[in-house]
């Protein structure tokens, strides 16, 4: 049929299918956040809007909200449902960039369809076009290269036949998911090609579950069946794959302590007898002191980062590894024993092989080492007087969540207290994002995450400098209908970063309002209520002495609020600025020599893994 190339893109759109979790049936590209400039209103925007009823469109109010929301959709949907993002040419494609870092970073399936520059160059140099001198063919999406997992600029409308197949393998490949960017120059969106009919054809993208190397499989059973210590750790990879109920089960059948990454949070239920607590820097000291004494780490479907390892402190360094993941790249790091696997089929034919091994008393050890880091939560958490804490923050909406309901963040000192202090009440219903930790992704993953998630409340919790970072997509969510509750921590500047410069020796300085360059003696503050507000949310001030109890009926509010309005629902509250939740473990952070810090610095440094031994290596 003859087509234009943004009308064929569509029409293929609509046409690809997914297969979530449970086995249902549904859109792949379920949403298309779109903001029109002279770079796609006439080409895909025309195109859109003649299939608005089947491919729903929703006007966002910054490019990079925009393509977070999509991020904050694919990870509530498990990466079973992509969101689709399309900006003008210029700097609506530039604002982007941020975005797509975040989702390669997160390894999460994001498509974006930036306007480029014209083909033709007959009106060159057009508006918002940025000329190189020294390369003609060069454009701002080139910036897309380095965040992106796939990118094509499509120059000809007949390269759709070849690339399209390809943007679908990405987006639900397990190993290689991650955001595609398409450029699609001004031009070319409006040129006609005789399409195949059969481009268009339905299609049902069922996301693959690699087996493993028998003989890779049999060496890591070997390897475990010799520990007497072993520990599991489960990532995003668990999460993406379905496998937390394989997972314990895999764990009960062995008596395998199982903590978790930051990614493969809520996947264990928190009073679980095995469950030794979120691992690393934003972890539990239960988790941390399971893994320093393990002789043998199962790692499950993560990347194992940094927040993670402790910057490589947390494991002891004669432990061996083995890591079991979709993805080679992830599977063979830091010297492991790669098993190349789908979690869910890898832990099941694991279990297998390793038979009746059982650790014994080991198994214990988690609901000892985690009764103690319940009892310092629990400490924490506790009333006390004036402005409340990040810890007694979490724990109201902690207590008030049900099964069903998401919690969200991404920046600042949210993700320790998160991380660290969430008790699990239901299945992979947390998002940290903690591989990008981008300021503003909490408001704008949260719209993403509220249109995706069909029962329970969406929560993001976020400090005023993210509030101020990005902000725009509370109206966006307010007017589309989507409902979430936005709990806003005013502690007066960037408060986790002053604790790091501080910390480590160095001055107040540029962090805390009361630290940084002003113009007035007493500079104005900030009214969230007011601009949340004016942005059309429902708003529930915290009375700012009244403790953990005023945030209790701000919070409780807002959740009946947010329901019944179809809105966002925005509770304020001050927050102390020092109080935080810790782990106890080190994170390698460039101190110089002068720094009171560098001496913690050296020392740790010392300690530091940079290379476990192989859990394949023959003993001499």
């Amino acid at each position: 049929m003859k087509l234009t190339t943004a009308q064929a893109l569509v029409r293929w759109l609509i046409a690809q299918r997914s297969e979530t979790l449970e086995g249902a049936e549904v859109p792949l590209f379920p949403a298309v956040f779109a903001i029109f400039g002279h770079g796609n209103v006439l080409g895909l925007g025309s195109a859109l809007a003649e299939h608005r009823d089947a491919l729903p469109v929703w006007r966002g109010h910054s490019e990079q909200g925009m393509a977070l929301a999509a991020a904050g959709y694919a990870k509530a949907a498990h990466r079973r449902q992509v969101g689709v993002v399309t900006s003008s040419i210029g700097p609506g494609a530039l604002n982007m960039v941020t975005a797509a870092g975040v989702a390669h970073a997160n390894r999460l399936p994001v498509l974006l369809l930036p306007g480029d520059t014209f083909t033709g160059r007959a009106p060159d140099p057009v508006l918002q076009q940025v000329e190189h001198f020294g390369d003609a063919t060069a454009t701002v999406n080139d910036a897309f290269r380095p965040v992106s997992r796939y990118f094509d600029r499509i120059t000809r409308p007949e390269q759709l036949i070849a690339t399209l197949p390809q943007v679908a393998r990405v987006l639900t490949d397990p190993a290689d998911a991650g955001p595609v960017t398409l450029a699609l120059p001004q031009d070319v969106q409006a040129e006609t090609f005789d399409f195949p009919d059969e481009l268009f054809a339905p299609v049902v993208h069922r996301v693959p579950r690699p087996r493993a190397d028998l003989r890779a499989l049999a060496e890591a059973a070997a390897v475990l069946r010799a520990a007497k210590r072993p520990l599991l750790v489960l990532g995003g990879g668990v999460r993406y794959s379905g496998a937390a109920g394989r997972a314990l089960r895999f764990a009960e059948r062995h008596g395998i302590p199982v903590v978790e990454t930051t990614a493969g949070r809520t996947l264990v239920p928190h009073g679980h007898p095995l469950h030794g607590g979120p691992l690393g820097i934003t972890g539990s000291s239960s988790a941390n002191a399971l893994a320093a004494e393990a002789d043998v780490v199962l790692a499950v479907g993560t990347r194992l980062q940094d927040f993670t390892t402790a910057s490589w402190t947390v494991f002891s360094p004669a432990a061996k590894l083995v890591a079991l993941n979709t993805a080679p790249f992830d599977a063979v790091k830091h010297g492991a024993h790669a098993v190349v696997a789908d979690a869910d089929t890898g832990l099941a034919e694991l279990g297998d092989l390793m038979g009746d091994y059982d650790t014994g008393t080991w198994a214990d050890r988690a609901s000892q080492e985690r009764a103690k880091w319940d009892a310092h939560i629990d400490g924490l958490r506790a009333d006390s007087p004036g402005w409340p804490t990040y810890a007694q923050v979490v724990g109201v909406v902690n207590a008030l969540s049900t099964a069903d309901d998401y919690v969200l963040t991404a920046s600042g000192g949210m993700p320790g207290e998160l991380v660290g202090g969430w008790r699990a009440t239901g299945t992979s219903t947390m998002d940290v994002e903690y591989g990008f930790s981008c300021m503003g992704y909490e408001i704008a993953g949260a719209w993403g995450a509220a249109m995706a998630r069909s029962a329970g409340i969406v929560t993001t919790l976020l400090g005023d400098g993210s509030y101020l970072m990005l902000n725009s997509e509370l109206f966006s969510a307010a007017f589309a209908g989507h409902p979430f509750v936005a709990v806003v921590c005013d502690n007066d500047g960037y408060a986790v970063i002053a604790r790091l410069q501080q910390g480590q020796g160095g001055e107040p300085f540029n962090n805390f309002y009361a630290d940084c360059r002003s113009g007035h003696a007493e500079p104005p503050r900030v009214d969230f209520a007011a601009h949340a507000a004016a942005l059309g949310c429902a708003v529930f001030p915290a009375d700012a002495h009244g403790g953990v109890a005023g945030v209790r009926a701000a919070y409780a509010n807002a959740r009946d609020a947010a329901v019944a309005e179809r809105r966002p629902a925005v509770v304020v509250v001050r927050t102390k600025p020092d109080a935080w939740t810790e782990a106890g473990a080190w994170w390698e952070v460039g101190v110089p020599e002068h720094a009171a810090g560098h001496a913690d610095y050296a020392e740790h440094k010392e300690k530091q893994v940079r290379y476990l031994r192989s859990a394949a290596t023959k003993e001499s």
